[in-house]
C-alpha cells in the first residue's frame, strides 16, 4: 500500500481516536471535588445551657403551665447537649424585638470566621472564585448575603453568584447541585459555597405546641466549602461527588405545609411544624431511594434484591407462611452514612429504615447532642465527626441523607480521594465523644413542673 492510501485511511482513524480522547478528557474536567471545608463554632458566650434556657422560658409571659410541661418533655427527648450555640438575641433579652441588623450581624459572624480559615488553610486567594453559592432559607437581605460576602472579600466583577433563600434544611446539597452543574460547561472552576440559617428573626416568643418545637432544636452554625473541577487540584481534594439525586414533592399539599414559616394567631412570627411531617418525610425518602439505590449500589446487591424479592411474592402467593420482606443492603455500596440532624425522631427513622448500627448512627446523634439541629449546615458538622474520629480511609464512600421544607429529601454519595482527619469544629472536644450519657439536665432541674396541678397561678422557677 503506498504511502498516500495510508495517509488517506489513517488521518480519519486517527481524528476518531482524537474526539474520543477529548470526549473523555472533558468529561474528567466535569468532576466535582471538595477542596476543604470548615463548620463554623461560635464563641462560648453563646452557648445555649441549661440555665440559659431556663432563663429564656422563665421570661416568656405568653407560657402557660400546659407549654411548659411540652417544652419540658420536647429539651429532654430532642437529643441536645448543653454546647450547642444561639442567636446573640435570646442571651440579650431580646428574641421579641429582633432587627435586621442582628440578623446581618449573626450571618456576618459566620461568614468572616469560617471563610476566612478556609481561605487561609487551602491557600486560594478571593481572586481565584469562580462561583459563590450562598444558602439562608430564613434571611433574605438587600443587599442579598452573598453580596456581603463579596464586599468584604473584594471578589471579581465576573463571579457567578446564586442566593438561595426558602430552600430549608437540604439547601447544601441542593448549593452543591448548583455548583455540579456549572462545572458540566466549564472547565478550572473554584466554587466557594456557604450555608448556614438565620435564627435572630425567627426565634419563636408565642404559645403554639406546633412553632415551640422548632426553639428546642434549632440552633446556630454555618459551613464553608470549596469545590473545585480543576485538574491540578485534583490530587489535594478531600472528596469526590459520585452522585446527586434531589426529590421534591412540593405539589402534594400535605408535603408542602408541613414545614413553613408563618405567623401564629397572635401575628409572632415563627417556624410550624406539623404532625404529619414524618409521613411526609417517609415518603420523600422512599422515593430519593428509589433513584439513588440503583447508582450508588452493586450490581450483585441489586441481582439479589431483586431475586429474593420475587421468590417472597411467589410465596406470598401459593399461600405458605408469610416471611419478612427482603431488605437491601446499603453498606454493599456505602461505608459511612452521613445522615440530617433533624431531631432524634429523624435519626432514628433513618437508621430503622437502612438496618443501620449505633455506630453508623453515631457521628449523626454526637453532632445533634454537640450542636443541635443547625438546618442545611448540619450535614457537615456530621461528616467532620467522621473525619476527627480518623474514620475517613481514602476510597470510602460517604452516603449523605438531608430532608428540607417544600418538602425535598436530597442525598448524594462522596467518594474520599485521600485519607483525612483533621479536627475541624470538634478539635477541642473529640475525645470526649461520645459521652457516657445523653441525658439532658433539663428534667433534673425542672421536672417539678410535671407534677403541678393548677396552671390558673402557675410561675415557673428554677428548682435549687
Amino acid at each position: 500500500m503506498d504511502p498516500l492510501t495510508v495517509l488517506l485511511f489513517s488521518v480519519p482513524v486517527i481524528y476518531l481516536i482524537f474526539l474520543i480522547w477529548k470526549r473523555f478528557d472533558d468529561r474528567r474536567d466535569r468532576d466535582c471535588y471538595i477542596l476543604d471545608y470548615e463548620c463554623h463554632k461560635p464563641s462560648d458566650d453563646r452557648k445555649l445551657t441549661t440555665e440559659h434556657s431556663g432563663a429564656i422560658i422563665r421570661r416568656n409571659t405568653n407560657l402557660g403551665l400546659l407549654e411548659c410541661k411540652f417544652l419540658l418533655k420536647a429539651v429532654v427527648n430532642a437529643g441536645i447537649g448543653e454546647q450547642t450555640y444561639g442567636p446573640r438575641i435570646v442571651f440579650e433579652g431580646r428574641e421579641e424585638k429582633p432587627t435586621i441588623k442582628d440578623s446581618i450581624l449573626e450571618m456576618e459572624e459566620f461568614f468572616y470566621d469560617s471563610i476566612g480559615k478556609l481561605l487561609d488553610r487551602t491557600g486560594i486567594q478571593p481572586s481565584e472564585i469562580d462561583v459563590l453559592v450562598v444558602n439562608v432559607s430564613m434571611l433574605a437581605s438587600v443587599p442579598s448575603l452573598a453580596a456581603h460576602i463579596i464586599n468584604h472579600y473584594k471578589l471579581r466583577e465576573d463571579i457567578k453568584v446564586f442566593n438561595l433563600s426558602g430552600m430549608g434544611c437540604s439547601a447544601s446539597l441542593i448549593s452543591v447541585d448548583v455548583a455540579r452543574n456549572i462545572f458540566k460547561s466549564h472547565k478550572n472552576v473554584n466554587a466557594l459555597v456557604v450555608t448556614s440559617e438565620s435564627l435572630s428573626p425567627n426565634w419563636y416568643t408565642g404559645n403554639d405546641k406546633s412553632m415551640i418545637l422548632s426553639n428546642c432544636l434549632f440552633r446556630s452554625g454555618g459551613c464553608a466549602m470549596l469545590l473545585t473541577n480543576k485538574r491540578a487540584l485534583k490530587e489535594r481534594a478531600m472528596f469526590k461527588l459520585k452522585c446527586l439525586v434531589r426529590t421534591h414533592h412540593g405539589a402534594w399539599d400535605d408535603s408542602y405545609g408541613c414545614c413553613i414559616q408563618t405567623e401564629d394567631e397572635e401575628g409572632r412570627l415563627g417556624f410550624h411544624l406539623a404532625k404529619n411531617l414524618p409521613k411526609a418525610a417517609t415518603r420523600a425518602f422512599v422515593d430519593n431511594l428509589r433513584v439513588i439505590t440503583p447508582m450508588i449500589l452493586p450490581l450483585r446487591e441489586l441481582l439479589r434484591y431483586g431475586i429474593f424479592t420475587l421468590l417472597h411474592k411467589l410465596r406470598n402467593g401459593s399461600g405458605k407462611v408469610d416471611a419478612p420482606k427482603p431488605t437491601i443492603n446499603f453498606r454493599t455500596g456505602v461505608d459511612h452514612f452521613c445522615i440530617h440532624t433533624g431531631g432524634k425522631a429523624v435519626i432514628d427513622g433513618i437508621g430503622n429504615n437502612l438496618k443501620l448500627t449505633q455506630y453508623e448512627l453515631e457521628p449523626a446523634r454526637m453532632t445533634l447532642h454537640r450542636f443541635g439541629n443547625t438546618s442545611a449546615s448540619s450535614l457537615w458538622y456530621v461528616l467532620a465527626y467522621m473525619e476527627a474520629k480518623k474514620r475517613l480511609k481514602k476510597g470510602d464512600r460517604v452516603l449523605m441523607i438531608s430532608f428540607g421544607a417544600g418538602f425535598k429529601c436530597n442525598s448524594c454519595l462522596w467518594e474520599v480521594v485521600r485519607d483525612i482527619g483533621s479536627g475541624n469544629a470538634w478539635e477541642d472536644c473529640i475525645d470526649s465523644y461520645p459521652p457516657k450519657t445523653l441525658v439532658n439536665p433539663f428534667m433534673e432541674k425542672y421536672g417539678w413542673i410535671n407534677f403541678e396541678e393548677d396552671g390558673t397561678n402557675f410561675k415557673f422557677v428554677q428548682s435549687s
